[in-house]
C-alpha cells in the first residue's frame, strides 16, 4: 500500500448540473490505473482564493463518464520517497482530449465540500468506517473529483486529495 498526494495549485470553479461534461480546469479528477485497481481517499482538502465573497458548492464523488484521451495531468507525489512506483499509476487529472469528465447525478456527491473561497478552507478526513474509494478506471466507479454544483459563485481555489492505493 502506498500513499500518494495530488494537488492542484489554482484552478477557477464552475457551476456546473449533473451528468453534463465538466469544463477543463474547472476540476480536479483522479482516475485509476487499471482496471482492477483499488484506491481510497484519504483527505480531501480545499481552500479559498477569491478576493471577495464567494460561495463554493463543491462536491466530491463519481463520475457517470470518465475522462478519455490524452488527460492533462494534476501534480502527483508519493508521501513516502521509498514508495515503489506502480506499474499502472493512478491518473490525477484536470482534463482530456476526448470525453470529459461527467459528475454522476446518483453517485456524484459523496463528500460535500461547501466553502466560501474568500479565505475559507475544508479538510475532509474520513472516519474507520467512511471510506470513499475508486475501482477500476470505468464509469461509475473508477474516477473520483471535486467539481462545483450549480449555484457556485466562480472563484480561485486550491485542492488536494490524499489517497492510498491497495
Amino acid at each position: 500500500m502506498a500513499r500518494w498526494v495530488t494537488l492542484v495549485p489554482t484552478w477557477t470553479t464552475e457551476a456546473v448540473a449533473d451528468t453534463t461534461s465538466l469544463t477543463d480546469a474547472k476540476h480536479h479528477t483522479i482516475q485509476g490505473g487499471s482496471t482492477t485497481q483499488v484506491g481510497e481517499l484519504r483527505r480531501v482538502y480545499a481552500s479559498g482564493q477569491a478576493a471577495a465573497s464567494a460561495p463554493q458548492i463543491m462536491v466530491c464523488g463519481r463520475s457517470s463518464q470518465v475522462a478519455t484521451g490524452t488527460l492533462t495531468a494534476a501534480r502527483n507525489a508519493a508521501v513516502n520517497p521509498a514508495t515503489a512506483a506502480l506499474a499502472a499509476p493512478p491518473l490525477p487529472h484536470t482534463g482530456s482530449a476526448t470525453n470529459k469528465v461527467q459528475r454522476s447525478a446518483t453517485l456524484g456527491m459523496l463528500i460535500p465540500i461547501g466553502f466560501n473561497a474568500y479565505g475559507g478552507i475544508v479538510n475532509w478526513q474520513p472516519g474507520q468506517d467512511e471510506i470513499v474509494s475508486y475501482l477500476g478506471n470505468a464509469a461509475s466507479f473508477g474516477e473520483l473529483s471535486i467539481n462545483c454544483f450549480t449555484g457556485t459563485t466562480a472563484a480561485a481555489v486550491m485542492t488536494e486529495m490524499t489517497y492510498e492505493t491497495l
